[in-house]
């Protein structure tokens, strides 16, 4: 693999991999999680000062 050290055993590499992926998936998904919020809560707002 590039950029990885000989020293390393690939078990470790591959924890490290994944590890990185979930917290980008994890980060992700907080981020479309708070959007949805935001959204409810901007069509809750707007749907009160419609009355």
């Amino acid at each position: 693999m590039p950029g990885t050290s000989p020293s390393e055993p690939p078990a470790v590499i591959a924890r490290a991999e994944l590890e990185r992926r979930r917290r980008t998936r994890n980060w992700a998904l907080f981020v479309v999680l708070f959007a949805l919020a935001g959204l409810f809560f901007a069509i809750t707002i707007a749907k009160m000062t419609q009355h």
